[in-house]
């Protein structure tokens, strides 16, 4: 009896310590830095490398970022939050700091013809945000080219579930995932038609998962997997009928 109390407990101070473990990590204020790009320019606002294309109907508008290589890790950090300030500079940051929170969106290249501090702010290793001016205007004076910001991943808040646009054709099925709660970065997704088991998809990029499995004239199933291990599953998203092009809702996370 005594033992089985014994392995009671340290079963729930093994849950404890992830839990803690995982608050810590997103606790964790990091150093980098950030910029900002005109919104007419579009590669913030509309398009970018995650595939969301426009980011208002995506409801993530504004408050998207490009992010640095460091930050990118090819494409798996779409769709995650981080919140970021200015800090550390009495003439380009708002008084008190204030902080905005930002989806990871869209790739910022590296310019190795130009030095980390003048235009080269996303070659490797550099730690970079690059945002839309309405963003950046809410943490920083706007005649500032590149600020100090400090920034850390956040829980992604999210209204409704899960999004999932098909395209593609009869025998190259892909689907693009947003809307994504909790820490927002997917990194494993399977779908399941009414004829076919679980089938695994890979990544074609950002966060457009394909499968060449045919499809059609199924309803589909999605289960969703994000990089905090867990694992939702969305049944019948998508009815027998559904057109390439289409786009349905999910559960959330």
């Amino acid at each position: 009896m005594d033992a089985l109390k014994a392995l009671v407990l340290y079963l729930i101070m093994l849950h404890t310590c992830k839990i803690t473990a995982t608050n810590a990590t997103y606790g964790e204020w990091k150093t980098a830095t950030a910029t900002y790009t005109k919104e007419k320019d579009g590669s913030i606002i509309i398009e970018g490398a995650c595939g969301y294309g426009d980011l208002h109907r995506e409801t993530y508008g504004k408050y998207s970022a490009g992010l640095s290589s460091m930050l990118f890790n090819k494409g798996s950090t779409c769709g995650a939050c981080f919140e970021v300030r200015c800090v550390n500079h009495i003439l380009w940051c708002l008084r008190g700091s204030p902080s905005i929170i930002l989806t990871a969106t869209d790739f910022c290249p590296p310019n190795y013809g130009l030095s980390a501090d003048y235009g080269g702010w996303c070659n490797l290793p550099m730690e970079h945000f690059e945002m839309s001016e309405a963003a950046f205007t809410e943490i920083a004076v706007r005649r500032a080219g590149i600020i100090p910001v400090q920034y850390r991943r956040v829980k992604c808040e999210r209204k409704g579930g899960m999004r999932f646009t098909t395209s593609g054709s009869s025998d190259f099925y892909q689907v693009l995932i947003t809307n994504v709660g909790l820490d927002g970065e997917v990194i494993a997704v399977k779908v399941k038609g009414s004829r076919t088991g679980w089938i695994p998809m890979a990544r074609n990029w950002g966060q457009n998962w394909q499968s060449n499995v045919n499809l059609t004239g199924q309803p589909l199933s999605f289960e969703v997997t994000t990089s905090i291990g867990r694992t939702l599953t969305s049944y019948n998203v998508a009815p027998a009928n559904w057109q390439f092009g289409q786009t349905f809702a999910g559960k959330q996370f």
